[in-house]
């Protein structure tokens, strides 16, 4: 009875090994540096409200996938959205300006949904290197007709390390 027991608990103690490794291994292939997303006050993004996010790199050799990541809900006007995007490393500012696609032609939403929201993650810049190591900013504004640009949940910027 004893030596069923002690194979027991040696399977439990194998089974339990076994999940952390490769639990160990799945934590370890998050590659992500920066991931955030900042709440729109009243789901209304107005011109002036820049989502600022800092970035720090430390290896430059490495490649960096950046995403604009987005949440409205259902109500939102637009099949579409264009935005502002301005990398900054301390001396130089580039601006980008960025037009995503967030409906089809029928009118059904793209971004995958949970409830009356839409969740995107959208290529900014895909294979990156940066110039240097260092600190940077990545900020993001709106930039439609409309201020403010009403049904904005979040937005926020992913940066990960290419695998």
């Amino acid at each position: 009875m004893a030596q069923k027991i002690n194979q027991l608990l040696n399977k439990r103690q194998v089974i339990l090994l076994s999940f952390m490794f490769f639990a160990s291994l799945f934590a370890g292939c998050t590659s992500s540096i920066v991931d955030g997303n900042v709440e729109i006050p009243e789901r209304k993004w107005t011109y002036r409200n820049h989502i600022s996010t800092p970035v720090v790199i430390k290896d430059s050799a490495k490649a960096y996938n950046i995403y604009f990541k987005l949440r409205h809900t259902a109500d939102y006007h637009y099949a579409n959205i264009f935005v502002l995007v301005h990398f900054k490393d301390g001396k130089n500012i580039i601006t980008k300006r960025y037009q995503y696609r967030l409906a089809k032609n029928d009118g059904e939403w793209l971004g995958s949904g949970s409830g009356n929201l839409f969740s995107y993650k959208l290529p900014l810049l895909t294979n990156h290197h940066f110039a240097h190591t260092g600190n940077f900013e990545i900020e993001i504004e709106q930039n439609m007709r409309d201020n403010p640009l009403v049904e904005i949940s979040d937005v926020g910027v992913l940066v990960e390390e290419v695998k």
